[in-house]
């Protein structure tokens, strides 16, 4: 598409503050002269205290949402779509007339900034603005780009004038690699809409994306739609633990944690069962990928996705799954037997291990374990001792401090959104992050990452700056306490910073490959990483520490944390391996005659180890094929390299600021602009193989105390 591919996921002692903050002065100085803001504070205090004097004023003069000047106001959207759509007019005219050469995809890509500008900013408001008439305006504003985004992408003239540079060797071997990959990503995305099709064929391609479209929110609708039954077809002694309406029960998920057995069951037989409607609505959605393939080129909806992936292709992928599950089985049958030990132990009459079980018990064999009671972990993880954390590895690695900045009037959307400014200590200000992180009502309960505006290398040659936001869900502060997190929450806190990191710190001259616009399968390899570091005592011990009494987490609570997450992880491994290669299956050669439950049994057989529960549909709730439609498998694949780098790079130091400028050169700088698999060979020193990338996964379940044993000092 020409807008960008989107990914569309906080004190500390008062020694413990501002690393390398020397020379802040001088910096900061350079930066007023060049008009930048510089009224910061420190990162950690700054998130364990309230917001004070930002109440939202609706009615007051307001500098705009992200400091938009059109946007003080939820009819600015109208504005700032028709202003971008002008642009792309007159950017248009500019494609078709220009000469083939490097300042075509120049204008590719200025092209794509003016829509991703509205649209990025746009998906991220229609979802996550408290106020209703900002998120109908964002929404119509998406409609909008969408429509000129089809448009445009069905323009053979635009097309052509890509397509005569990229025909001439001699101009293509003038190219700079990462201007010949952009040119060649635009191209692809042109081709995946039929755009070298025949008229009558380009209809039906576009017909096709629109149907998909139309049937992939469908889909997501009714995969989160919860079940209504009524209350007699219930034992009633578990009636309490759904939702009641008069003679109806509600159930809205799983309840995999729940400890009574009954509860766990009635809810996966009620939630998972087949629902007519759904079942249709994929097969039909799973067929109209199938025949856009076709049409534009390709064997399988799955060879058209993984194009420029690091898998490259389905054949690979299901390389790597296969192989993954052979090494698994030994390690995954022995979590079974241990599951179905400690359900014999607590439920002697029905002890038979079934797909509802290994949540709810491997938690108890953890906690019987190695008691990692959350309560036991949170008072040393107030969200601004870990925002320090992040400051402080940031700091060591790239040269890198996050300061708080306070934000004009109207440019958040919530009065506790905060604003951090990404500062090198000689390159200055790098970008900007919101930090949109405390639970609200109609928030979306997901941690995610938005990018709303790209890097890229202007005209005048001045540097566009990234602007991001982190999306979380964490508990508000007390009168008594700051805001406290679980070492979950921690984890996914370091992940999504990693995916801000990719954004801050990619330098790509094209906006189209900034940061995460990068393949699925490497987009997530940084905020992975940095689930290495946070379960890294060595990083933890520079930030932990009691909020009241400033007394360190003791090592043994770091170790026990991190052995604890050994336990059962193969079984839950393989359950990812089965989720990813049903995706791969519903995805590629099978013939649509055989229904999509049929393939779940026989797939859920092969490459799970747990029986298939007779009328129900797990398929119908995994949302997933939606937006990782052929790539669900990008999370292990992620996982793999990530650990490789860990390993062979970081375990042995994980402040080493010479690895984490050749992580920044080899890795995070260049977004989507290079090859993944080039970047991950340039960090690593040699090209791995399926083989690598499964023993690195593997690897990972054995306990090891090499990180803990090291000297912490």
């Amino acid at each position: 598409m020409l807008c960008a591919r989107r990914l569309s996921s906080l004190g500390a002692p008062a020694a413990a503050l501002r690393p390398g903050r020397a020379g802040l002065g001088s910096l900061a100085g350079a930066l007023r002269a060049r008009g930048v803001s510089t009224s910061w504070s420190p990162v950690g205090a700054a998130f364990n205290v309230k917001p004070q004097g930002r109440r939202l004023d609706l009615f007051g003069e307001r500098r705009g949402l992200f400091g938009v000047p059109e946007l003080q106001a939820p009819e600015g959207f109208r504005v700032a779509q028709e202003n971008a759509l002008r642009k792309t007019e007159e950017l248009v005219a500019r494609a078709r007339s220009t000469p083939p050469g490097p300042q075509t995809v120049l204008i590719f890509d200025e092209l794509s900034d003016a829509l991703c500008r509205v649209a990025d900013l746009a998906d991220f408001v229609k979802i996550a603005h408290p106020e209703p008439a900002f998120r109908e305006a964002a929404e119509e504003a998406c409609r909008s780009i969408g429509t000129m985004v089809e448009k445009l992408n069905t323009d053979v003239e635009l097309y052509q004038s890509l397509q005569k540079l990229l025909a001439d060797k001699k101009l293509v071997d003038s190219l700079d690699p990462e201007t010949r990959r952009v040119a060649e990503l635009f191209m692809f995305d042109f081709e995946i809409s039929g755009i070298h099709l025949d008229k009558e064929k380009r209809k039906r391609a576009v017909d096709l994306n629109v149907k998909i479209l139309d049937l992939s929110s469908t889909f997501l609708m009714g995969a989160n739609f919860p079940t209504k039954i009524e209350k007699h077809l219930l034992p009633e002694h578990i009636h309490q633990n759904f939702v009641l309406a008069g003679d109806h029960v509600i159930i809205d998920g799983l309840h995999a944690e729940a400890p009574d057995d009954l509860v766990r069951e009635a809810a996966y037989k009620v939630f998972l069962y087949p629902n007519a409607g759904q079942l249709r609505c994929l097969e039909e959605l799973l067929s109209s990928r199938d025949l856009l393939a076709k049409l534009v080129g390709y064997s399988t909806y799955s060879h058209r996705a993984l194009q420029g992936t690091i898998a490259k292709n389905p054949e690979t992928v299901m390389e790597f799954l296969e192989k993954l599950s052979h090494k698994l089985s030994e390690r995954t049958i022995k979590d079974f037997e241990m599951i179905r030990g400690m359900k014999m132990k607590l439920n002697p009459q029905n002890f038979e291990l079934m797909p509802w079980d290994p949540p709810y018990y491997s938690g108890v064999i953890r906690a019987e374990r190695y008691n990692i009671e959350p309560s036991l972990y949170c008072p040393f993880f107030s969200l601004g001792a870990c925002m320090e954390g992040l400051n402080i590895l940031f700091n060591k690695l790239f040269g890198i401090s996050l300061y708080a900045e306070q934000p004009e009037k109207g440019e958040v959307w919530c009065e506790d959104v905060r604003k951090l400014a990404v500062v090198h200590e000689s390159e200055g200000l790098l970008g900007y992050i919101y930090c949109d992180f405390f639970q609200r009502a109609d928030k979306p309960y997901q941690d995610c990452h938005f990018t709303i505006r790209g890097g890229r290398l202007k005209e005048d040659g001045n540097y566009q700056l990234p602007v991001v936001v982190l999306m979380l869900n964490l508990p508000h502060s007390s009168r008594n306490s700051p805001t406290l997190l679980t070492p979950g929450m921690m984890e996914n806190l370091f992940h999504e910073m990693g995916h801000a990191m990719h954004s801050m710190l990619g330098r790509t001259r094209y906006q189209h490959v900034t940061g995460t616009r990068c393949p699925t399968d490497f987009a997530e390899v940084p905020s992975i990483l940095m689930e290495y570091f946070a379960n890294d005592y060595r990083v933890v011990n520079q930030f932990a520490r009691h909020y009241q009494t400033g007394q360190s987490m003791p090592k043994n609570m770091v170790s026990r944390l991190c052995e604890s997450k050994k336990i059962c992880a193969a079984a839950d491994m393989q359950l990812q391996v089965f989720y990813a290669t049903l995706d791969q299956i519903y995805h590629g050669k099978h013939p649509l005659r055989r229904s999509t439950t049929d393939i779940l049994k026989e797939t859920q057989e092969k490459f799970y180890g747990l029986p298939y529960v007779p009328n129900t549909a797990w398929q119908l709730r995994f949302s997933h094929l939606v937006g990782y439609g052929a790539k669900y498998y990008s999370y292990l694949m992620s996982r793999a390299v990530a650990s490789m780098v860990w390993k062979e790079c970081f375990l042995q130091d994980p402040f080493n600021r010479a690895t984490g400028e050749r992580y920044r050169q080899e890795m995070l700088a260049h977004g989507g602009g290079r090859e993944p698999m080039l970047m991950v060979q340039g960090m690593l020193q040699k090209r791995p193989s399926i083989d690598d990338f499964v023993s690195a996964l593997v690897s990972d379940l054995d306990l090891d105390f090499e990180t803990f044993l090291m000297d912490s000092e």
